[in-house]
């Protein structure tokens, strides 16, 4: 865990330390005192006697008890090493920049378990190895350049790669934004990125911590540590977004079952993300620009209004924003109009043209904020052709984002032509959004992500039925008998049925079952591909003539009865994803799909208010609704479905794969008329 030897250390010991500034050991000293640790630093190398003005220890035995410890030599000496200081020099935080380790072989993994085992054994906490370092405003322990502005009410920045951690706030220092904590850590030997997660949660003061939190992550191993702090900081008021690579596969899995293509591992990522309220990101402008909305007040609505004296990128932000579900809403002033320039428009953008000036601008800012209702936030766009100098307007909105009730966004395009301006903005702790484009989208995918989603309440399934029926199963597709019993006892309705596997049982499970009915093969993965489907069949000479062609369809093993019901064809599934759990899933069934792959996800458990959201997120979901007459699905019946499914799932972990599909569903209800489960012992 953490501790404060890492936090806030009273010394520091460069184990590795060079008069040399361009290695790790050179450079990391070098930024430790150029930015002014006041605690005691000391440095270490068996060849030197002084180094960049410090004394050197030649033998790490000499030095005095040290708080952290920063090593920057070959892997191989590292063990012992972290011994020495772990057991004789009271050393309880150590960062070891060097590579070599499990990144490299099987040896360097040994290596590296040894050194974890040391300082747990201690109770110290360990970055890296083969990381940049750690950085906040007590200590600069990187070997990296640049150094941010380093502000308590910065961002805390967590990176598993050193060089994107460099790329990201090169991405986010000219844009005026600051860090509280810069945390690379490697290999995530002792703590990864979900350790460090917890911390920053564990140790949040309202009144002192940041509150925003970005996450550069290349595997997620502890998805649950993940979800719980990130959701828990973000309930205290932080907002969090997160970069997760590797998305994209080289191949496609084979899956048996619909549910089984339809998800993928970053499908889950995907759903813990919205699960847990984070922002998902793709790039490090993308994640620089979300950071920088972070920054500023909270939208509470999606009507923004643009205010600008260029029409080309009003236009093009407009586009980014409506094409992402914010409003620009029509607006009319008169009052508004008087006050500015002849050929001004106040319609929404509101351009006051190239000659407008700060007092303009002002009067605008003003009837945004105090007259429009319609109005929840304020896009300012103001670059320069370069004839004047615009401190003036720079001044004036950042009185006015001080004053303000409404967020107001600052789009400065000029970033040469007003060079001088605009870093006399930032200076005055204001962020600079230089692309409309990345803003709108910015804005727009802050808006859309939920809150975390509130904890699921299970509903009342029969587990010891669930568990009788897994318990005595064996891996692999269940019986059509077992799939019922299952239905059953997790309360989702089904249609009645009958399997069979003589033509007289046929005809008589289609009597009792009443006409029409349907008859499906039992064995085929995708019956319609196979001819293994038959619809309203209404006699018993057209059951007995359909189970006989049936029969011998290739891997048929039984056919099962069903009465016709109508309805919408809707589908739920599951699918276990190691790590994540199961994925949970919804759309329309039926053919649909696979035609239009139309589905939205969560990860188990999944609450009532998760499905109803999964359900209303679907683009067919006018179709659940009700369309040009045709009678829609019960939505509380539909959600309850996924609920139980959910449910199931959490009381048989062995499920990986399942599909209900199609469910039926109508104003009254929804009905299970076709279900496969597989399970993995």
């Amino acid at each position: 865990m953490i501790n404060q030897q890492l936090i806030n250390p009273r010394s520091i010991v460069v184990i590795g330390g060079s008069n040399d500034t361009t290695k790790p050991g050179g450079k990391v000293l070098k930024n430790l005192l150029e930015h002014h640790f006041s605690g005691d630093v000391y440095v270490t190398n068996p060849k030197e006697d002084e180094i960049q003005g410090i004394r050197c220890y030649r033998n790490p035995g000499d030095l005095p008890d040290c708080d952290l410890a920063i090593l920057a030599i070959a892997a191989r000496f590292c063990p012992e090493t972290v011994e020495l200081l772990a057991r004789k020099k009271n050393t309880r935080a150590f960062i070891i920049l060097s590579a070599g380790f499990h990144e490299e072989s099987e040896a360097g993994a040994l290596l590296e378990q040894q050194i974890v085992d040391t300082i747990n054994s201690v109770n110290g906490c360990l970055i890296g190895p083969n990381c940049i370092g750690v950085m906040n405003h007590h200590h600069t322990s990187v070997f990296t350049t640049p150094i941010p502005k380093l502000d308590p009410k910065g961002i805390d920045f967590i990176s598993g790669s050193g060089a994107t951690a460099v790329f990201i706030m090169e991405s986010a220092m000219p844009k005026g934004l600051s860090f509280s904590s810069v945390y690379s850590v490697g290999n995530s030997a002792q703590m990864g990125v979900e350790e460090v997660l917890q911390y920053l949660d564990e140790s949040f003061d309202p009144e002192t911590s940041s509150k925003v939190k970005l996450l550069y992550v290349e595997s997620i191993n502890k998805p649950d540590l993940l979800l719980k702090h990130a959701s828990s900081l973000i309930r205290k008021g932080c907002r969090i977004a997160a970069i997760k690579s590797g998305s994209s596969s080289a191949g496609s899995r084979a899956a048996s079952s619909h549910t089984g293509a339809l998800a993928s591992s970053d499908s889950a990522v995907d759903a813990l993300f919205r699960k847990a309220g984070i922002v998902r990101v793709y790039g490090r402008e993308e994640l620089a620009a979300v950071a920088s909305v972070f920054m500023h007040k909270p939208l509470t609505g999606k009507n923004i209004a643009i205010i600008t004296h260029a029409g080309g990128p009003a236009v093009m932000l407009t586009d980014a924003l409506s094409n992402n579900g914010l409003e620009v809403p029509h607006i009319e002033s008169p009052e508004l109009l008087a006050k500015l320039l002849p050929g001004s428009s106040v319609a929404n953008p509101i351009d006051f043209l190239a000659t407008g000036t700060a007092g303009n601008l002002g009067d605008i800012i003003d009837f945004c904020d105090n007259k429009f209702d319609n109005i929840d936030a304020m896009a300012v766009i103001f670059g320069s052709p370069g004839l004047t100098e615009v401190y003036d307007v720079y001044k004036l909105l950042d009185e006015k984002m001080k004053t303000c009730r409404k967020p107001i966004y600052p789009v400065l395009p000029s970033v040469i032509n007003v060079k001088n301006e605009i870093e006399y903005f930032l200076s005055l702790g204001r962020i600079n959004f230089p692309d409309e484009v990345v803003f709108g989208n910015a804005l727009a995918k802050v808006y859309n992500t939920p809150a975390p989603a509130a904890p699921a309440e299970h509903p009342a399934v029969d587990i010891t039925a669930i568990r009788r029926v897994v318990d005595e199963a064996k891996s692999g597709y269940l019986a059509p008998d077992k799939v019922q019993q299952l239905l059953d006892a997790a309360g989702i309705p089904r249609a009645g049925e009958a399997v069979v596997t003589s033509r007289e049982e046929a005809v008589d499970a289609a009597g009792k079952l009443g006409y029409p009915v349907v008859m499906k093969v039992v064995g085929p993965v995708h019956k319609s591909d196979v001819g293994g489907v038959v619809l309203n069949v209404k006699d018993a000479e057209t059951a007995s003539r359909e189970f006989d062609r049936m029969i011998n369809i290739k891997d048929t093993t039984a056919i099962l009865l069903q009465p016709m019901l109508s309805g919408t064809q809707i589908f739920t599934g599951a699918k276990y994803e190691p790590k994540f759990g199961h994925m949970i899933l919804c759309g329309l069934g039926g053919i649909f799909i696979e035609v239009l792959k139309d589905v939205q996800s969560s990860l188990s458990p999944v609450s009532a208010a998760e499905a109803s959201e999964m359900i209303k997120s679907l683009k067919s979901y006018k179709i659940i609704q009700g369309v040009r007459g045709q009678e829609g699905v019960n939505e509380t019946a539909f959600a309850d479905a996924i609920v139980r499914l959910s449910a199931l799932c959490e009381a048989a972990p062995e499920i990986t794969e399942m599909d209900i599909n199609p469910l039926l569903g109508n104003a009254k209800g929804v009905v299970a008329v076709d279900a496969r489960i597989r399970i993995e012992k």
